[in-house]
């Protein structure tokens, strides 16, 4: 732009000094006259009326280039503004996004673990009272004739058990009668009996009573487990 005003001035010089310099030249033999000095005035202020038109003109060219390269400026300045703004709720977006994903993720995870243990608590639960149903059933359960003699043969052998320890720790040589060593034997292994058979009813009572409370409590008309 300078060097365009430069140009001006430098072709406005030229036209007023190429003519003055022709009269100049021709001044020894001529005078200039009054009509042709003032065609020269009227050129110079032609000209410098038309160089502060062109600087007017080019002032306001650079003056609105100015200008639009401030609002470009300021538009390019706000876009990036836009966009940083833009990328950032986006970033924050995304941050927020995947610290609930793994919210959820630690949630269903822990509900899974209190899951697996409520599981593994109600089938201990459900295997412990089955054991129990079924050595409840096992004692209401009448005895076979092998088992009652099993029974008695272990309350005998106890019984025995008992009176030779007896033997041994007193040093005693008494019950030197054979039969009523053997009275008194029978007579223990009698008694023995008699506590098995008597607990063995007690058992079956309380196993009985049991097995009722339970179907009661759950409804359940038989057990076929």
């Amino acid at each position: 732009m300078k060097y365009s005003y430069a140009a001006h001035l430098a072709a406005a010089a030229l036209v007023v000094w190429l003519p003055l310099n022709a009269y100049s030249a021709e001044s020894g033999a001529t005078s200039l006259s009054s009509d042709e000095l003032s065609n020269i005035s009227k050129r110079i202020r032609e000209t410098g009326a038309q160089m502060k038109e062109d600087l007017k003109q080019a002032r306001a060219r650079m003056e609105a280039k100015k200008a639009q390269e401030e609002a470009d400026r300021k538009r390019e300045a706000e876009r990036a503004r836009q966009q940083a703004i833009q990328e950032e709720k986006q970033r924050q977006a995304q941050e927020a996004a995947q610290a609930r994903a793994r919210q959820e993720a630690a949630a269903r995870a822990a509900q899974a673990e209190r899951d697996r243990v409520e599981a593994e608590r109600v089938k201990q639960k459900l295997a412990a009272e089955k054991a129990e149903r079924e050595r409840q059933l096992a004692l209401a359960r009448p005895l076979s004739k092998e088992e009652k003699a099993a029974q008695a043969a272990a309350a005998k052998a106890r019984a025995m058990a008992a009176l030779k320890q007896a033997r041994e720790s007193s040093g005693e040589n008494a019950f030197a009668d054979e039969k009523a060593e053997r009275e008194r034997q029978l007579a223990l292994a009698s008694a023995a009996a008699k506590e098995e058979k008597a607990a063995q009813a007690a058992a079956k009572a309380k196993a009985m009573a049991a097995l009722r409370k339970s179907r009661e409590s759950s409804g359940v008309k038989a057990f076929s487990e």
